[in-house]
């Protein structure tokens, strides 16, 4: 399994959970929509002023877990950020084609994008009578 792998399975899926950890040291998890880029980055929305949003700020350090259905996880470790702008409105059109109804959220005060970006992923199948596991270190970007 490669990185060409991860990407169509992350695809196949629009929800994941985040984890991030609060500035006391409790960790935190949230919901979000994820779009993937071609290098397996996730880029989701969220407001500003969310935990997830301060807590990436501080301490960009963050666990994402896709799938789940079917027998299948996609976990992933990384280093988020807030990119700006050309990066920022090519990121965009990755979500907003994920997500059609991105563009009504945009116009929304305090609006924020993240994008991760993969350090540690793990492919989990347990669809079959043994378990089916691929592991990748990423290079830091």
């Amino acid at each position: 399994m490669d990185i060409a792998d991860l990407v169509t399975f992350a695809r196949s899926t629009k929800w994941a959970v985040e984890a991030s950890v609060a500035a006391d040291g409790r960790p935190q998890a949230a919901v979000i929509g994820v779009a993937v880029t071609d290098r397996l980055e996730l880029v989701f929305d969220t407001m500003g002023d969310t935990r997830k949003a301060e807590n990436l700020r501080r301490d960009p350090r963050v666990a994402v877990v896709l799938g789940w259905d079917d027998g299948q996880t996609l976990q992933i470790d990384g280093v988020a950020d807030e990119p700006t702008g050309a990066e920022l409105a090519e990121l965009k059109k990755v979500y907003f084609a994920r997500f059609p109804d991105g563009p009504e959220r945009e116009g929304w005060p305090g609006i924020a994008y993240f994008r991760v970006r993969p350090r540690w992923a793990r492919h989990s199948d347990f669809r079959g009578a043994t378990p089916v596991i691929h592991t990748l270190e990423l290079a830091p970007r």
